[in-house]
């Protein structure tokens, strides 16, 4: 296991800075200290800063709550249920609602079926009750 050294440039800073604001300062901080443990996992953050949150998140054309809905209702749609929790917490660091999330587990369940929905809830329930816990 070989540590990895982040390569910064413009699209990493400005994916970095995104990222960390939705997550949080105390979680991105240990997220990104458990990927520079190894090669494979930096790597991977270093692509995702880059392009997922650097080269798309960054776009001034959608505000970030609008690319919360977006994103939440595609992985609750896919069924993507480990990364769905980590973007209804920063869903709401960008400003959702919990009814709104609501709406959008009710709105994706009628196109991608009930069952995804209510796997949804199920998972916006625990991340809401982690969040109340403080």
């Amino acid at each position: 296991m070989s540590k990895y050294e982040f390569k910064e440039n413009e699209f990493f800073n400005a994916g970095r800075d995104i990222w960390f604001e939705m997550r949080g300062k105390e979680v991105a901080e240990k997220a990104m200290e458990q990927a520079a443990q190894h090669d494979m996992s930096g790597e991977l953050r270093q692509f995702l800063f880059e392009h997922c949150f650097g080269a798309v998140w960054a776009r001034p054309g959608l505000d970030k709550p609008t690319r919360s809905t977006i994103t939440i209702a595609v992985l609750t749609a896919l069924g993507r249920q480990e990364e769905l929790r980590g973007h209804i917490r920063m869903g709401i660091n960008n400003g959702l609602t919990r009814d709104e999330l609501k709406e959008i587990f009710l709105h994706v369940g009628v196109y991608a079926g009930v069952p995804t929905a209510v796997s949804a809830v199920r998972i916006a329930l625990e991340v809401f009750a982690e969040l109340d816990k403080g």
